[in-house]
């Protein structure tokens, strides 16, 4: 598992006996923890599944739209969030020229706009409708 922090952030660390200890103080921790590890085994499977079953441009127009809805700020032209071409086409398993192709098509229809780093989403509709 991995992160990255894209703002000034801190966390907490602990060895494997500390948090067995907590667990066993605190049971709700552990049932909180396989929570969240069944939430990202379901999470794994879909993309999987996604990655075999759907195109590149429908991975893409999820993922925006999955984002937008976790890391997005709204605005009144949309919702804009920060990320990256080449972070978008590793997170919908696409090469970086095939995620810049459909962005420019997408911003060409005014469904996205795209700046340095950032992604204003204006119409999530939009990019469903050219995903169908």
């Amino acid at each position: 598992m991995s992160a990255e922090a894209i703002k000034d952030s801190s966390f907490l660390v602990w060895d494997r006996v500390a948090i067995r200890d907590l667990a066993g103080k605190y049971p709700r921790l552990l049932e909180n923890a396989l929570s969240w590890g069944s939430h990202y085994l379901g999470w794994y499977l879909a993309d999987h599944v996604a990655l075999v079953c759907e195109t590149a441009r429908e991975r893409l127009a999820q993922l925006l739209i999955q984002l937008a809805g976790v890391i997005g700020q709204k605005s009144p032209d949309g919702i804009e969030f920060d990320v990256t071409n080449e972070e978008l086409a590793s997170a919908a398993n696409i090469t970086p020229f095939t995620a810049s192709r459909i962005l420019s098509e997408w911003q060409t229809n005014r469904a996205v706009i795209k700046r340095r780093g950032k992604i204003l989403l204006r119409s999530p509709e939009q990019l469903l409708q050219r995903v169908a």
